[in-house]
C-alpha cells in the first residue's frame, strides 16, 4: 500500500487488488468546530451535488452516472461525512472528473425545492414509531450534546437555512476541513496518483479547530417516553454512554456487542427475550464509535404489555454479562462469529476501501485489522465480564414509546 499526503494536504492511500474489475475512491471529510451540528445543512448540500453544477444539469448528470455505471454516493455520521465512487477500471478519469465537477462548482440553485423535499423525507421517517423512539433515545444518552441531533431538530433547522448557509460551508468543505482519500484498485500508484492530484488539486486543508465537548457522564438513571396511543408494539432503548475507548478495546466491545446482540440466532438477547419468552421478533444490541464519546444500547420492539418484562430481561442479561464466567463454548464460538463478519469488510474494492479509509480517519495503522483480530482471539472471560463492568454498572439512559396505558402500567409515567 502507498501512502501520501497532496500539496494541499489531503491525505492518499491506494491499495492495488489485482485483477479487480472496479475501482473504489472514498473519502473522508471531519467536521470543523463551527459546522459539527450542522446536519442538516451537510445533507442539504450533499444532495445538492447531484442537482446540476455549472456545466451538466441534473438530468446530465444522472444520464453520465447511469450510462458509465459510475456510482457516487454519501453519507453523514456523527463526526464526518464520506463520498464513495465507484466505477469500472478503465472510467476512473471520468469518474473523478465527474465528481470535481460536483464537488468545485455545483451551483446549489433550487436549494429551496430540495429543502422541501428532504423535509418531506424527514417528516415521512417519523411516521415510524421506532424512528421517533430512536430520536428520542439519542437525546436522551446524548444530552446537551450535538450528538443528539434528531430528525426534529434537521426540520427546524432546513426552515432558517439561507443559501449565504450554504457557500459558506460548501467553501469551508472544500478548502478547511481535513480530508482523506483512500483507493482501492487493480491500478498502481503510478497510474492512480496523477488523476488524484489532477482532479483533488483545487482542493485544501488547513488548520482547523474541532469540537471537543465531550459527551457527558450519567450520574443518574435517565428515562424519557413517548405517548403514542395507537402503537401495536413498544419501543424501547436502554444504553450507556460510553466515554472515548482505546484502540485496544475495540476488539472487546465489538464481542461484547457479538455475544450480547448482534450475532443473530446465537445472541443472548435473541435466545433468551425472544426464543425463550416469546417477547418479540426484534432485539437486539449496538454500539457506535465517535471521537466525542459513545453509546451502547440494547433494543427491543413488544407487546406493549411488555414492557416491564422486557426491560428486565435486558437487566437481567447485562447483569449476567457482567458477574458470571461465560463457558469456553460461548466465548469461542462468539470469537469466530466476529473474526467471520470481517471477512466481508474486505469483501470487495469498495468494502475495502471503506474500512481502510476509516482506519485512516482515526489514525489507526493501516494493519491495525489484523491486530483487531489477533486481539479478539486473546480475549478472556475476565476481560469481557471487567469491560462490562466498568460501562455496563453505570446508569442508563431508556426511552420507551407505547400507549399511555402501558407506559403507567410499567410505572414508567
Amino acid at each position: 500500500m502507498d501512502k501520501m499526503i497532496l500539496k494541499n494536504g489531503i491525505k492518499v492511500d491506494i491499495k492495488t487488488n489485482k485483477n479487480t474489475p472496479r475501482t473504489a475512491i472514498v473519502m473522508h471529510i471531519r467536521y470543523n468546530k463551527n459546522n459539527t451540528g450542522k446536519k442538516s445543512i451537510y445533507s442539504l448540500l450533499s444532495s445538492l451535488l447531484f442537482q446540476g453544477t455549472k456545466s451538466r444539469s441534473a438530468e446530465q448528470l444522472a444520464q453520465e452516472l447511469d450510462e458509465n455505471a459510475i456510482d457516487i454516493y454519501y453519507d453523514l455520521k456523527a463526526d464526518y461525512m464520506r463520498f464513495k465512487i465507484l466505477c469500472l477500471n478503465e472510467d476512473v478519469n471520468l469518474a473523478l472528473n465527474i465528481f470535481q465537477d460536483m464537488f468545485e462548482n455545483s451551483t446549489l440553485d433550487n436549494y429551496e425545492k430540495e429543502i422541501q423535499k428532504i423535509k418531506g423525507d424527514l417528516i415521512s421517517e417519523l411516521d415510524s414509531a421506532k424512528a421517533q423512539a430512536k430520536d428520542e433515545y439519542l437525546k436522551t444518552v446524548y444530552k446537551n450534546h450535538q450528538y443528539a441531533f434528531s430528525r426534529k431538530d434537521a426540520i427546524e433547522e432546513l426552515e432558517t437555512v439561507t443559501k449565504e448557509d450554504l457557500f459558506e460551508v460548501f467553501e469551508q468543505l472544500k478548502y478547511i476541513m481535513a480530508k482523506n482519500i483512500f483507493v482501492v484498485s487493480d491500478k498502481t500508484k503510478e497510474e492512480i496518483l496523477p488523476l488524484i492530484e489532477k482532479h483533488f488539486e483545487k482542493l485544501g486543508v488547513k488548520e482547523t479547530e474541532y469540537d471537543t465537548n465531550l459527551i457527558e457522564e450519567i450520574k443518574e438513571n435517565r428515562v424519557s417516553t413517548i405517548i403514542k396511543d395507537d402503537a401495536n408494539q413498544a419501543q424501547i432503548y436502554m444504553g450507556w454512554a460510553i466515554p472515548i475507548i482505546s484502540f485496544e478495546e475495540w476488539p472487546i466491545i465489538n464481542l461484547v456487542n457479538t455475544i450480547l446482540g448482534s450475532a443473530g440466532l446465537s445472541s443472548r438477547l435473541f435466545l433468551e427475550l425472544r426464543e425463550k419468552k416469546g417477547l418479540a421478533y426484534t432485539v437486539r444490541s449496538s454500539y457506535a464509535i465517535n471521537k466525542l464519546g459513545s453509546d451502547f444500547y440494547v433494543y427491543i420492539a413488544t407487546e406493549p404489555k411488555n414492557i416491564k418484562t422486557s426491560i428486565e430481561g435486558f437487566q437481567v442479561e447485562i447483569n449476567k454479562i457482567m458477574t458470571e464466567p461465560m463457558s469456553s463454548e460461548e466465548l469461542e464460538n462468539a470469537k469466530n462469529n466476529a473474526i467471520g463478519k470481517r471477512q466481508f469488510l474486505f469483501e470487495t474494492n469498495m468494502s475495502e476501501a471503506i474500512i481502510r479509509g476509516l482506519y485512516k480517519y482515526w489514525g489507526v495503522d493501516y494493519d491495525y485489522e489484523q491486530k483487531f483480530i489477533e486481539s479478539v482471539k486473546e480475549i478472556t472471560k475476565e476481560d469481557i465480564m471487567n469491560f462490562s463492568k466498568k460501562y455496563f454498572s453505570a446508569p442508563t439512559a431508556l426511552c420507551v414509546l407505547a400507549p399511555e396505558k402501558y407506559l403507567k402500567e410499567a410505572g414508567l409515567i
